[in-house]
């Protein structure tokens, strides 16, 4: 079987790895690829935007089955381009897509489906968001209504900082994705993601994970794409489990299916546990970057098997299997991200990093033979305890052998649960 993944983080370097032990799966592409992942496919020089590349070159190749790893060319359409010439394609179509790529399609979806988020308006210009802010003063947040490289969401604690976040987004920070804007309270609780798969009627749930999206200890600082992650949550239990598949995600597959648009891939519902229950922060239309790495060192089933289930709408009865334990990932970032950052800024230690502990390249490159930087989130050292504890302790053990200009990191990931 020959694989294609599209796109070039850690993300997809976890879900490459993941593929590679699938002993029926004789060839894996990635496009573009990095460093890392060039250890475990062949890495084509194909961007995750070129559609029309990216099916003439698996048209080419014979690709058996498509794996999208971003979300931008799924909120393109890169699933409706495969599906119209006939090839198997793991994600959601165009349609269905935008559940992430239109925060304000999200949200009148969830109202009209009577799905539990936070109260918001909507707004297509500065002014009438700004008279807004100053008729509903304090926290709230403020977002981008399209694909911002999941730094389009500002937490304001104030008016002031709200302000400041509507004039940027109308202003064009975000380009195109700025054009409409969201500000919707601020809810309080832990926050926990949850994927999915949705065959277009069955959603069976991964396990859950918690993200760190602030750049700093104890959840300070600007947003990132995220600055590690670890699974399962501790306090994500049974009932909210059940909770959230029966007045989440199920009534989402409804409602979607109902809009003649059947989601099927990963549903990806980022959730707010307040004290009234759970809550929707947001929804992504595909597996979510760092949660995806301790998930696949956490995943026993077969990778393949599930995606195959999936786009065949045969996952009715499907149970997954897991790993005991915990795993947990943290970011290795650049100096100066989430802000400018330097490029080709040489890495060492990768090979002294110790057994039982991967390092999934998220921005890397190969220059001369040497592993370089080219992202902001360069690394996501990842590990699986019999405990959280444990999987941690692992984790930060091997990026001590890690090293390279303006290297920074969280070493508080997973305090909530700890």
């Amino acid at each position: 079987m020959r694989i294609l993944v599209v796109g070039g983080g850690g993300r997809e370097h976890a879900l490459v790895w993941k593929i590679a032990r699938n002993p029926h799966v004789t060839e894996i592409y990635c496009a573009p690829g990095n460093a890392g992942i060039a250890g475990l496919a062949t890495c084509v020089p194909i961007a995750a935007g070129d559609i029309d590349g990216l099916l003439a070159f698996a048209r080419r190749a014979g690709i058996d089955l498509t794996l999208v790893g971003p979300e931008a060319p799924l909120v393109a359409g890169i699933v409706d381009a495969f599906q119209t010439a006939g090839l198997p394609i793991f994600g959601p179509c165009r349609a269905a897509a935008r559940l992430e790529g239109s925060k304000i399609f999200a949200k009148e979806l969830m109202q009209a489906a009577g799905i539990s988020t936070a109260r918001h308006a909507a707004f297509t210009e500065a002014g009438a968001a700004l008279a807004y802010l100053e008729e509903h003063p304090g926290p709230v947040v403020v977002k981008a209504d399209g694909l911002a490289a999941g730094k389009g969401v500002v937490v304001a604690p104030d008016t002031a900082t709200a302000r400041e976040a509507v004039t940027a987004m109308f202003g064009g920070r975000f380009g195109p994705a700025g054009r409409r804007v969201i500000i919707e309270e601020r809810l309080e609780g832990e926050e926990v993601s949850i994927l999915a798969l949705c065959d277009g009627e069955t959603v069976v749930s991964l396990l859950p994970a918690q993200d760190h999206k602030r750049v700093g200890e104890g959840d300070t600082g600007p947003n990132t794409g995220g600055m590690g992650a670890y699974a399962p949550v501790p306090f994500y239990t049974p009932a909210i489990a059940r909770e959230v598949e029966e007045k989440i995600l199920r009534p989402t597959a409804r409602a979607m299916a109902a809009a003649g648009c059947p989601y099927r891939g990963v549903l990806y519902a980022g959730l707010m546990l307040t004290r009234e229950g759970p809550r929707v922060l947001e929804f992504n239309c595909r597996f979510g970057d760092p949660e995806t790495q301790p998930l696949m060192l956490l995943l026993q089933s077969d990778l393949v098997e599930l995606m195959l289930a999936t786009i065949n709408g045969e996952l009715a009865g499907t149970k997954i299997d897991w790993y005991p334990g915990a795993a947990a990932g943290v970011v290795l970032a650049a100096g100066g991200y989430p802000g400018p950052y330097a490029k080709g800024t040489p890495i060492a230690g990768l090979e002294a990093v110790p057994p039982g502990v991967e390092v999934f390249h998220a921005g890397t490159a190969l220059v001369d033979g040497q592993v370089v930087t080219s992202g902001g989130r360069v690394l996501c050292v990842t590990a699986r305890g019999e405990d959280l504890q444990a999987a941690l302790d692992r984790v930060y053990t091997g990026i001590k052998a890690i090293n390279f200009a303006g290297m920074h990191y969280r070493r508080d990931i997973g305090y909530r649960a700890l």
